[in-house]
């Protein structure tokens, strides 16, 4: 196993430093540059693709399609979105017409918010780091990476990659554990974005809320599935069983556990154990199809969930705390109180827990925390508007289970206790950017519109209020007025005086005009 070698402690307030400095150089104002950067991110993992499936094996026993698939080709989709649209993100954005501010030429300009911390968890160890990271760069931020110590090899070969293919100046990797990561959270940063657990994600927002700074949270949750009888149940076993045994349900969005009616769960394990066969024809104990848990404790900790369960288990079941192994497993007739219920399994285990009906499972997932999705497998669009529009979640997903995440343009991010805030495109870009409102206001406006209000006050203010601000709506019971404001003709004589100094200055007549007088 790869020997992380962490970053000095000493070390880190001098790399925070030395971002600083660099950002305030001016130099990532430049659009082509960050176009330059973000396409080295792509070139970064295509040069390196061996290597960093290797290094994802050694650290997670991962076949190289799920690397290809979860880890390649959601890094790579962010870089070509953020390269095709960030001369499109950073534009001035104007405001709606108004009459009455039309003239100032109001709008609000993205602007970097300067030196971020990504800390990035151990199951998508590149995609979690360099995704994110591709959103700072097009912000025109510069940044500070945290990889997890719990991925070695994928984190020393950050640690080496990133200052070969980014400047170096700008971008950091910071290897360590918690003490480097407690170092890393006295500094005061311009935003941090961390993916993990709650635990820690408190910690973090206590760190941060030091110098108030913004925070983005993504921390997971336990994400149910409700099972519709009139399903495709081979088509849903199959989704179920995928997103639940990829990276060996080390992914935040995999389904955690299954609300299936009482009458309906006999169907779905038939189902579910073809699927199981058909996936691992030989056993998964003999599959590279497999991934394996990233370390002891957290396999030890799976297993005791597995082990002090009241439901009866009928696929897998078996562990080697030794080899990181979990067997992909599947439990039926899992009580509320039990122990795969009790925490985020995040491992291969699948619990069924049987219930009456829709209005049940409905009432289960509302008595918990807000998870980072809620699964419904019906053809019956009625069916899943009833319980997505009865719950609460990051994301509301039908007859599909984790590739949300992956679909460009869409925001990947929970609510409430499964987080807040977003990455992934131009969503994640967002988070690392302020918007700098913007306005230039002609002294001409003052003559027309807004000189009222230089004091002295005077009595009839409120005939100048009247013009300028917006009317209420219709008051409700009320029928609307059949009739407009009557304020159109202050606005006509506004637009056209406005106009005419607009036309003046531009032809040079209007500083001719007061030479005259």
């Amino acid at each position: 196993m790869t020997t992380l070698k962490y970053t000095s402690i000493e070390d880190i307030p001098k790399i925070h430093e030395t971002a600083r400095k660099a950002f305030e150089s001016g130099r990532t104002q430049s659009i082509a540059f960050r176009k330059e950067q973000i396409a080295q991110v792509g070139w970064l993992i295509k040069d390196n693709e061996d290597r960093l499936r290797e290094a994802l094996h050694a650290d997670l026993g991962r076949h190289p399609q799920e690397t290809d698939l979860l880890d390649f080709g959601s890094a790579l989709g962010e870089v070509r979105m953020a390269y095709d649209n960030v001369e499109k993100w950073v534009k001035p954005q104007k405001i709606d017409f108004s009459l009455n501010w039309f003239p100032m030429g109001p709008k609000y300009v993205p602007e970097p918010k300067g030196v971020v911390l990504i800390i990035a968890p151990f199951n998508l160890p590149m995609f979690l780091l360099l995704g994110p990271l591709v959103s700072a760069i097009a912000a025109g931020d510069a940044a500070v990476l945290k990889p997890s110590e719990q991925t070695p090899a994928t984190s020393q070969l950050m640690a080496e990659l990133v200052p070969k293919y980014l400047d170096p100046e700008l971008y950091h990797v910071v290897n360590g554990g918690v003490p480097e990561t407690t170092k890393l959270l006295e500094l005061q940063w311009d935003h941090i974005l961390y993916t993990g657990n709650g635990r820690v994600g408190r910690i973090i927002a206590q760190a941060a809320a030091k110098y108030l700074t913004p925070i983005t949270l993504e921390l997971g949750g336990k994400n149910p599935v409700v099972v519709d009888p009139k399903v495709d149940v081979t088509m849903t076993a199959k989704r179920l069983l995928w997103g639940r045994f990829s990276n060996a349900g080390q992914i935040c969005l995999a389904p955690e556990y299954v609300l299936v009616p009482r009458d309906f769960q006999d169907t779905l394990v038939e189902a579910l154990k073809e699927a199981y066969h058909s996936f691992y024809p030989e056993g998964p104990e003999k599959s590279d199809s497999i991934a394996r848990i990233v370390n002891e404790a957290h396999t030890s900790r799976i297993k005791r969930l597995v082990d002090e369960t009241k439901g009866k288990i009928i696929l897998g079941g078996q562990a080697d705390v030794s080899k990181r192994y979990i067997a992909p497993t599947v439990v039926r007739d899992v009580p509320l109180d039990d122990s795969l219920m009790s925490e985020e399994i995040f491992g291969p285990v699948l619990p069924l827990v049987p219930v009456k009906d829709v209005d049940e499972a409905i009432s289960v997932i509302k008595a918990r925390e807000y998870p980072l999705a809620v699964y419904v497998f019906s053809p019956d669009k009625k069916f899943q508007d009833k319980v997505f529009k009865n719950t609460k979640s990051g994301a509301a997903v039908a007859n599909e289970t984790v590739i949300s995440a992956g679909v460009p343009g869409l925001p990947v991010g929970g609510v409430g206790p499964s987080g807040y805030g977003y990455y992934s495109g131009k969503h994640c870009f967002e988070q690392f950017t302020h918007y700098r409102v913007s306005l230039d206001n002609p002294g001409w406006v003052d003559k027309v519109a807004f000189g009222f209000r230089y004091p002295p006050y005077k009595p009839d203010y409120k005939k100048y209020l009247k013009a300028i601000n917006a009317s209420l709506p219709p008051r409700p019971g009320k029928a609307a007025a059949k009739s407009l404001a009557k304020r159109w003709g202050f606005w006509i004589l506004f637009a056209l005086v406005g106009a005419s100094s607009v036309l003046l200055t531009k032809s040079g007549r209007l500083p001719q005009l007061k030479a005259r007088k």
